[in-house]
């Protein structure tokens, strides 16, 4: 794992700046992604350059450093990820009469890219990738991102010069940076508690979406930088779900169970090639567990075992941890939390993150990934599972939810939403019917008057999809709270996206995978470790085991009552069902208590109604309803303030 970035620029827009020292100054900061070594290259008459930062996992010596000249001198590679198949393609190009310096995956992708060019090379590649690819012979920048998004490029134009990079901070390095706020992506933020791709928080910088490459090039006889051109996808998570539904699985539930172990197997040993220690996150959930499981079966000694315990039994799941440890017999560390060690966590997160990002589980994912740092360099994760075998409440409270809102008339549920949004709001706690309507195990630590706001948010939805990302919401109309433009398109507010299933439980893991997991989960699973470089490798989300997962019947999936049903079939053979059958807990932390509590003062600070005027961002009018109803314990709108409190102290760090 690796950091990337570097820059275009053949006007010469930086002066008298070398590109070599300019891209040396951008890599720096990202030091953190790779610790191990650091790189660059510089096409001077072009005015392009690259630079690497290293975190070395395989072939540690000089012969896998970047970036990276292809043996016969066209392309140069700055790249950070794994592929993990990379045996396989050398020996393929072996055969074809290609020879190797070192034992990197690296020189493969070149030998790869060499041998049958980027398009037909990106197919064959297994595994998480983001990579800048400079063709000297075309003068031609390739970017792409893998397939599921699990690493990060981020990519745009600024002062008339292109610049792209692992992360934000690496562009913001460059001579020519001018970052403005884009408040559309602000409204975005405050929506969903993280920016979807393509969207970032500057104007004009954009996040490559996964499965997509973009190409670069000069326009002819000008010397000067083409329009930015689309990313253009070489996978599609939408056809494979398409493709899913057109040819459902046939077999019975024991035979999924059993093609799908192999499937997960193999993605595991592959994520288990490794040139230094590694390990595994696990919470004692299902999906760690069941990764935990398989990496034991296929170690030779204890795995090595990792998980964060909290004092408050509401969100503490490391008990479950350590007997699932105990039972697979691995080599279990865990730490338990105190209150005051998550917060001390909240002044990095800007410089971590780089753009606003408010999943709350930040604060136990940066801790996890420094507990493990301390003993390996790469962990296995179990993130991926809720997404692909229906394992999130908010899936089975969607399908109820709209159970019974279609037997009442579409205009009878708008009148009914108006009706209710319009009262009081100590009349809200006396409205059961109201309340009723998303009463789950999802949402039964929420207060009366939040069930009520979001059951009236929902009643007018049309379809389970605008369900779905009603109950997903934090701000349902962020336009009201930020100053300027309504929301800009993603795929949450793209009307032919919520419309593109109509299987409800189909459309709800393809919206949780196009857009929740890889701008929220993989965002905060990739940062937070790469913060302390460690290296996370996902193996339920492989792309074969996304595609194997696509085809399986509802019922094999959620079925009376229970989420995730295969896997709890696999993980039968594994660990024994008492540990297996209970209540999903989350990896949260308790939030709204803080906010009350040792978090008041620096809240209330940040949420100042004369600061918000001054900064001009955001109405203050809204922001101090919440936050006084939230004090008095009247609702509770955790979610709500923690996404403004993450953009004020971002806003303060800059």
């Amino acid at each position: 794992m690796c950091g990337l970035t570097g820059f275009w620029d053949p006007l010469g827009r930086a002066g008298r700046e070398s590109p070599a020292g300019v891209v040396e100054a951008m890599a720096r900061t990202l030091a953190h992604r790779g610790p191990d070594d650091r790189g660059s290259w510089a096409d001077e008459r072009a005015g392009l350059a690259l630079g690497h930062t290293r975190l070395s996992i395989l072939d540690l010596s000089e012969k896998g450093r970047q970036p990276m000249v292809s043996a016969q001198g066209r392309y140069v590679l700055a790249y950070n990820g794994e592929v993990y198949n990379f045996p396989e393609l050398r020996n393929e190009l072996e055969g074809l009469g290609h020879r190797f310096r070192g034992t990197s995956d690296t020189e493969v992708v070149l030998g790869c890219v060499e041998e049958w060019g980027l398009e037909a090379s990106l197919p064959r590649f297994v595994g998480m990738f983001a990579l800048a690819l400079w063709d000297r012979r075309e003068r031609r920048l390739h970017l792409v991102r893998d397939r599921l998004g699990l690493k990060p490029i981020y990519y745009g134009v600024s002062g008339q010069v292109f610049l792209f990079g692992s992360e934000l901070k690496s562009l913001t390095a460059h001579p020519v940076w001018s970052g403005e706020v884009d408040r559309g992506a602000l409204a975005l933020f405050l929506k969903n508690g993280y920016i979807p791709a393509p969207h970032t928080i500057y104007k004009g910088i954009f996040k490559l979406p996964a499965g997509c490459a973009l190409t670069m090039e000069t326009k002819a006889g000008a010397g000067a930088l083409s329009d930015l051109p689309r990313p253009r996808p070489y996978w599609s998570l939408a056809k494979v779900m398409e493709q899913g539904l057109k040819e459902p699985y046939q077999g019975s539930l024991d035979q999924a169970a059993s093609e799908l172990e192999s499937f997960l197997g193999r993605a595991v040993e592959a994520r288990m090639i490794a040139d230094v220690e590694l390990g595994v996150f696990l919470s004692g959930g299902l999906d760690s567990s069941l990764v935990t499981a398989l990496m034991q079966t296929r170690s030779s000694r204890p795995v090595k075992t990792f998980t964060i315990g909290f004092w408050e039994e509401t969100h503490n799941e490391a008990i479950f941890a350590r007997e699932v440890a105990a039972h697979l017999g691995t080599d279990h560390t865990e730490l338990y939390l105190t209150s005051r060690e998550a917060r001390e966590v909240i002044p990095d997160l800007p410089r971590i993150f780089d753009e606003p990002f408010a999943d709350s589980s930040q604060l136990p994912t940066r801790l996890l990934a420094a507990l493990a740092r301390r003993r390996v360099k790469v962990a296995l994760s179990g993130d991926g599972g809720d997404e692909l075998f229906g394992g999130y409440d908010r899936y089975p409270a969607t399908l109820e939810a709209w159970s019974r809102l279609r037997l009442i008339p579409g205009p009878l549920r708008g009148a009914a939403a108006r009706l209710i949004t319009g009262l009081p709001k100590g009349l809200w706690a006396k409205l059961p019917a109201a309340a009723g309507l998303l009463r789950s195990r999802m949402l039964a630590h929420r207060s009366p008057e939040e069930l009520v706001q979001r059951g009236a948010g929902v009643l007018a939805s049309e379809n389970p999809a605008q369900v779905f990302a009603g109950i997903l919401a934090h701000w349902k109309n962020p336009e009201e709270v930020v100053i300027g433009p309504g929301l800009p398109l993603s795929v949450m507010e793209d009307p032919l996206e919520l419309s593109r299933f109509k299987n409800p439980l189909t459309m709800m893991r393809y919206l949780d995978l196009a857009a929740y997991h890889p701008d929220d989960i993989l965002v905060k699973v990739d940062r937070a470790s790469m913060s302390v470089g460690l290296e996370v490798r996902v193996p339920l989300i492989d792309h074969r085991v996304v595609e194997f997962a696509a085809r399986l019947p509802d019922r094999m999936l959620i079925s009376k009552g229970k989420t995730k049903v295969i896997l709890r079939q696999v993980l039968r053979k594994y660990i024994p069902e008492p540990l297996i059958d209970r209540p999903k807990m989350g990896f949260g932390v308790p939030l709204g208590r803080w906010l009350r509590g040792p978090l008041r003062d620096w809240a209330q600070d940040l949420l100042a109604p004369e600061r918000l005027i001054r900064e001009g961002f955001l109405r203050p009018e809204p922001v101090a309803r919440k936050w006084e109803e939230h004090l008095s314990g009247q609702a509770d709108w955790k979610y709500l303030l923690w996404n403004v409190l993450v953009f004020q102290a971002w806003l303060e760090s800059r």
